[in-house]
């Protein structure tokens, strides 16, 4: 019987070679093929011991690390969920996080462990170790004592591997529910259609620089996922840095990032066609590309970004072409075409088929789309259309500005979404918090455009007359209670937020008249 253990397909499809570097990590080695299969068979075995069942989630807070991959991976060999956190979230964060995937396992930073013990306590108790960028902490040496052979644990496609949380519209956080056939098909789909298997079958291995978070689904479910599963090496850099980034790109051939890591390349004067003389692709996601980003790109380098569109709940679903004449075939401002195997379509309110051109709701179908979010069937079925199409909430159209048919072009979210620096804040979450500072009425939370992170995070407040509001104070304190990417950049006190006829407030009016904040 076939095994659909993400983790399977991952061995399997490991170089003949496994001596060869899987990780070279600045400063600190290479990670050979064989050092991770034995590391995350030692991790595996050590969860094993447990006695947890299959099925059961294990929450993760770490830093990024060799270490810190081998534990994701052996999570799914083992037959658990892999909860990945955000290492900025906050106490308030995590209770929500621990208390609603009641986790049987967390692991967290060293400085965070006596936090995470308390929450998961509180929430059912979990047994806890602690791990940091460095292999310290408790659970690389619980592990160590034990073997690296490990039989990997059966699965089938639809059962969940990750969970990945999302910020609701209503302030609180959706788990979405991954299964192991949705990663696989996404992962085996990129594979293809980004060059990978072309370059192994004429003899070559890819190196990809990794410089992503990886409690991002960017970096851990598309980026490391596609240089697995294709036998290619990752330059696994702790975090982006330009000059760092400067000194591995010729040593590399693929790199992934947000747009913010390609205007800050930009901004250097020794990021020209010669240091990118290596590589073959470099991919933007996670947060619109502005066109001039794109154009400058080209200009200096002599390389086209390749654009592509994901969703945490569906991974990859439509990317302009790796293959082809990049000039002609990658347009600046759409995310391409569907990827194969999945079907995008753009509907009116109605739900009627919106014709080429005109904007609608974005829906999408595939194997690699969730089939639910954790524990909320009631919110599973409200986002699904009924015969299958997941409802993104993103506004989009075919056809824009003349891209062909076939491209698709997002032009909005209609969920008031802001993605800042490649991360996803919601409004509603932010003005939960500044709602309740003493003195504030009533706030909104919008994204401005900003030359770094794409969006800034702002927010506007109403103030009691009688009471004056320090907003560098509440940045500050709102700094202690959620994740440094969520507190605005600028808050402004307002006599009033502009409404229309029936009192909804219009945030597009402040992001238009506060559009050129950030110019400059």
């Amino acid at each position: 019987m076939a095994n659909d253990n993400l983790y399977a397909l991952i061995e399997q499809r490991m170089p003949a070679d496994r001596s060869a570097p899987c990780l070279q990590v600045p400063g600190a080695g290479d990670v050979s093929w064989d050092e991770l299969h034995q590391g995350v068979g030692r991790i595996a075995s050590m969860l094993a011991g447990l006695g947890i069942a299959p099925g059961s989630r294990l929450a993760a807070q770490v830093e990024k690390s060799p270490q810190a991959l081998m534990l994701y991976l052996a999570t799914l060999r083992s037959g658990l969920v892999y909860v990945p956190l955000n290492v900025a979230y906050q106490e308030a964060e995590l209770r929500h996080f621990i208390g609603d995937s009641q986790p049987a396992v967390v692991v967290a930073s060293p400085q965070r462990l006596p936090l995470v013990e308390s929450l998961a306590r509180g929430a059912g108790g979990a047994t806890c170790y602690s791990l940091d960028e460095r292999a310290g902490g408790t659970l690389w040496p619980a592990a160590a004592a034990c073997g690296g052979d490990f039989a990997t644990v059966q699965r089938d496609a639809r059962d969940p591997a990750v969970i990945v949380y999302t910020s609701g519209t209503t302030g609180r956080s959706k788990g979405a529910a991954l299964s192991h056939g949705n990663l696989a098909s996404s992962a085996l789909t990129l594979d293809e259609f980004w060059g990978f298997r072309e370059r192994r079958e004429r003899g070559g291995r890819d190196v990809l620089l990794h410089a992503l978070p990886l409690f991002h689904v960017h970096g851990l479910l598309v980026a490391c996922h596609a240089a697995l599963v294709s036998g290619s090496s990752m330059i696994f850099m702790p975090r982006f840095e330009v000059g760092q980034t400067l000194r591995y790109l010729p040593r590399s051939t693929v790199m992934m990032g947000v747009p913010t890591y390609y205007t800050r390349l930009l901004q250097e004067p020794a990021f020209d066609a010669q240091a990118c003389a290596s590589i073959r692709l470099f991919v933007s996601g996670s947060a619109p590309l502005l066109p001039e980003t794109f154009e400058a790109f080209r200009q200096r380098t002599g390389h086209t970004l390749l654009e592509r569109y994901g969703m945490s709940e569906t991974m990859m679903l439509a990317s302009n072409p790796y293959f082809g004449d990049p000039a002609r075939d990658r347009i600046a401002g759409t995310v391409g075409q569907a990827l194969p195997g999945v079907r995008i379509r753009i509907s009116r309110p109605d739900g009627t088929p919106a014709a080429v051109g005109e904007v609608g709701q974005v829906e999408v179908r595939g194997p690699n789309v969730f089939s639910g979010y954790w524990r909320l069937p009631e919110k599973t079925r409200e986002d699904f259309a009924p015969d299958g199409f997941f409802r993104t909430g993103d506004l989009g159209c075919f056809g824009a500005n003349g891209a062909p048919p076939s491209y698709l072009t997002l032009v909005g979210r209609s969920k008031d979404l802001i993605i800042t620096g490649g991360y996803n804040v919601y409004p509603k979450e932010v003005e939960g918090y500044l709602d309740a500072v003493p003195g504030v009425v009533e706030s909104a939370v919008v994204g401005l455009p900003h030359p770094d992170f794409g969006e800034a995070v702002c927010a506007f407040v109403v103030v009691a007359p009688t009471i004056e509001v320090d907003t560098v104070r509440v940045i500050g304190e709102l700094k202690a209670h959620i994740a440094g990417f969520k507190v605005p950049k600028r808050i402004w006190c307002v006599k009033e937020l502009p409404r229309n006829a029936m009192g909804k407030v219009q945030k597009n009016v402040l992001r238009q008249q506060y559009a050129q904040t950030f110019e400059g």
